[in-house]
């Protein structure tokens, strides 16, 4: 009788962990599958390739056969029904490890090209506080943060498209990062480059794709990077076709031609006075981000000295005036990481002036500073 008792036992905690651990589950806000065909190849038969007729229709039978099913990135579901065992693997899910449920929106991917530039939302630890300097641009902030939280009350004054300028390496991505996930919001993020294929209309597709799978996550943030890739005034660029596709389509979603309620687009570019007019004022508002101040270069010195495996024999006064005029990029990498690899180089177990003399001076050589540095 014992023995049962301690089985029944076992058994009603193991059903109180299962039913604990699925009430402590999220449910995925999207998740984006590519077909991948039969674990098995047959004959006269294309195995990969899924045609899919109506995006409506494959969401609603996807989700009746996998609700409340747990998917995270890299796995495979697959078909019951239809065309049963075959295969999707679940390429991007926000969050990842969440359950397929009522409001999870599921899209099939079939190029996969377009997957890999911009379709994948990222997930990222920043927070705002990892931010040193640019109070501005974060202060500014505060109302996209204010939208996001609460979308439907904005109506037509909803701060729909903002431009992170200013010099190379100075947060903007990373405040991009920082605010979607204090936000806890699916964050797509794209280099503009990569929007200009082989094919005219390939860039104008990924473009309303983009915005298609932002709108069906929302709250979300566009991230696109190096926009003048795409956006240079007509003087400074012979306008290629593609080019020239890609540019109107992302008018188009700019323009809010389809309801984009929930979606805040931010564009980033060192170079905002080379932007097309066209596009530069789509912008609503414009957050510049410049080079640290004396105070934020020792911040940012005091937090990277904390975490470097050798001693720094060298006052972070002394390093906050050697790096004037660097962003803050370029204060990690090109003369912190610098100076510990060259110690590293030269066998020393702490890192002293020379090391921080070698760094500098190699930065100096590449990069041909503008005249404000090191004046």
């Amino acid at each position: 009788m014992k023995s049962n008792n301690k089985s029944q036992e076992s058994q009603i905690i193991s059903n109180k962990l299962i039913t604990n651990k699925k009430e402590s589950q999220k449910e995925a806000k999207a998740v984006v599958l590519q077909s991948v065909g039969y674990p098995f190849s047959f004959p006269l038969m294309d195995t990969h390739n899924l045609e899919v007729a109506d995006k409506n229709l494959f969401e609603h039978y996807a989700k009746e056969q996998w609700m409340g099913l747990e998917v995270k990135e890299g796995s495979y579901l697959f078909d019951q029904k239809i065309l049963p065992d075959f295969g999707f693997k679940v390429v991007n899910v926000y969050p990842n490890n969440s359950v397929i449920g009522e409001h999870t929106s599921i899209v099939l991917v079939i190029d996969e090209d377009n997957l890999k530039n911009n379709i994948k939302s990222i997930e990222t630890n920043l927070t705002l506080e990892d931010v040193i300097g640019q109070e501005q641009a974060k202060n500014k902030c505060k109302i996209i943060m204010k939208y996001l939280k609460n979308p439907e009350i904005f109506g037509e004054w909803a701060p729909k498209n903002i431009l992170f300028f200013g010099v190379p390496g100075t947060g903007k991505t990373m405040l991009a990062k920082s605010l979607a996930n204090e936000l806890k919001v699916p964050l797509y993020l794209i280099k503009a480059t990569t929007l200009i294929g082989d094919h005219v209309g390939d860039g104008a597709r990924q473009i309303h794709d983009l915005f298609e799978m932002a709108q069906k996550t929302s709250p979300s943030v566009i991230f696109i990077d190096e926009i003048d890739a795409i956006g240079l005034h007509r003087k400074f660029q012979s306008l290629r076709g593609d080019v020239s596709e890609v540019v109107n389509a992302l008018l188009t979603e700019m323009d809010g031609i389809h309801e984009n309620e929930g979606v805040v687009t931010i564009a980033a570019t060192n170079n905002p006075e080379q932007l097309d007019y066209a596009i530069r004022s789509r912008f609503e508002d414009e957050f510049e981000f410049k080079i640290p101040t004396r105070e934020e270069r020792i911040a940012m010195i005091e937090k990277s000295r904390k975490t470097m495996p050798y001693e720094i024999k060298l006052s972070t006064n002394k390093l906050a005036e050697m790096s004037k005029g660097l962003s803050g990029r370029d204060i990690k990498e090109k003369l912190l990481k610098s100076a510990l690899h060259r110690a590293l180089y030269e066998d020393d177990d702490e890192i002293t002036l020379k090391h921080f003399e070698y760094a500098l001076n190699n930065y100096k050589s590449q990069n041909n500073p503008p005249k404000y540095m090191f004046g």
